[in-house]
């Protein structure tokens, strides 16, 4: 279990980051903060970056330049599992669960990465009681909604103090939209929540901060509620 952050500072601050696929260059110098506790959104049109940027800060991949720094530590060479273990959880945009496992083994997965184990699996059922309904059920035959729900729940049972999700709402019933932006809410209050999503009254509602992408580049940032009447931001989301 990783300890206590460090109060006043950043809880991650990533600086100058260049991150490449092969040859072609998918991030150019991004830096970006974040706070021990709310939300940051990380807006932008599809192909900006922003998954690229979760996979860099996640350890998926491997930036050629820049630093990202995890409580004052230095961790951009650390491996996935690494990460992991000092608090940073990560919600991809696919592949979030094991179809061919059930709820709780799924669960049961996720509780392996703390030494609370299975204890915390009724804390993450009391976020998402729908859940409890589906113990037995194999995630492969959830809804939309609820394999997202079953993901950000296996994440959370490595007890992370950062949780980076990648469109958490993709896919997911308009009915059950309004109920993960409450969840995250709730979430934002205790520890970091980095949301990348293309609905923007939800990024909007659950953030503090927010910044916005365009091709692999950072192109504006600032408070969300400052950001939210930019008419910078509306060019820089049109298709």
């Amino acid at each position: 279990m990783p300890d206590t952050p460090s109060a006043g500072a950043p809880l991650l601050e990533a600086a100058s980051l260049c991150t490449y696929y092969g040859t072609s260059q998918a991030l150019f110098d991004v830096s970006l903060k974040v706070p021990s506790r709310g939300g940051v959104a990380i807006l932008g049109r599809n192909g900006a970056g922003k998954t690229t940027l979760l996979k860099t800060l996640s350890g998926d991949l491997k930036p050629a330049r820049g630093t990202i720094h995890f409580d004052k530590v230095e961790a951009t060479r650390l491996r996935t599992e690494q990460r992991v273990r000092k608090g940073i959880g990560y919600v991809p945009q696919e592949h979030g669960v094991f179809a061919r496992l059930t709820v709780r083994e799924n669960l049961l997965v996720g509780a392996m990465a703390t030494l609370k184990g299975e204890d915390g699996i009724d804390e993450v059922l009391s976020l998402f009681p729908k859940l409890g309904q589906r113990m037995a059920q194999q995630a492969g035959t959830l809804s939309g909604g609820e394999r997202k729900m079953l993901a950000i729940s296996r994440a959370l049972l490595a007890r992370p103090y950062l949780l980076m999700l990648d469109e958490p709402t993709e896919g997911v019933w308009h009915g059950l939209v309004d109920e993960i932006a409450e969840r995250l809410d709730q979430l934002a209050k205790k520890i970091a929540v980095v949301i990348v999503e293309q609905n923007l009254k939800l990024a909007l509602r659950v953030s503090q901060f927010c910044y916005v992408m365009d091709r692999g580049r950072m192109a504006l940032s600032g408070e969300s509620e400052r950001i939210r009447n930019d008419p910078e931001l509306l060019r820089l989301l049109a298709p």
